[in-house]
């Protein structure tokens, strides 16, 4: 295309998606939401409830990196959902999501750091 076509030739055409597309899209959009509200639940409860697992400073960190991940979650959730959203309004390919990726090693290593406090224990 020339750099002269109308904004309206440049863009791609979008249509509307059916509708189960749409709301499976919005129901794992709150899927990472609700997944992140988990991860901030289970810092603040190791960093106030449980002053018997290991030292301040271990539970802390162990906190720290549940609401850490739980922000990097809920930061690129929605950024996904629109992508998602726009590739289906243009009957393009769905773009992959490196929060899949992330969210599986988050939860790994949060499950290691829990383990080695709790048989240390």
């Amino acid at each position: 295309m020339s750099d002269n076509a109308p904004a309206e030739q440049t863009e791609q055409a979008e249509t509307e998606p059916d509708y189960r597309f749409t709301l499976a899209n919005e129901r794992t959009f709150l899927a990472w939401i609700r997944t992140s509200l988990g991860l901030v639940a289970g810092g603040v409860a190791v960093h106030q409830l449980v002053p018997g697992l290991a030292p301040a400073p271990v539970r802390n960190s162990l906190a720290g990196i549940l609401i850490a991940l739980a922000a990097v979650l809920s930061a690129t959730s929605y950024p996904h959902w629109r992508r998602v959203q726009l590739a289906m309004r243009r009957g393009g390919p769905l773009p992959r999501s490196p929060l899949t990726i992330l969210l599986a090693a988050g939860v790994l290593v949060i499950s290691v750091f829990a383990a080695v406090l709790v048989i240390t224990e």
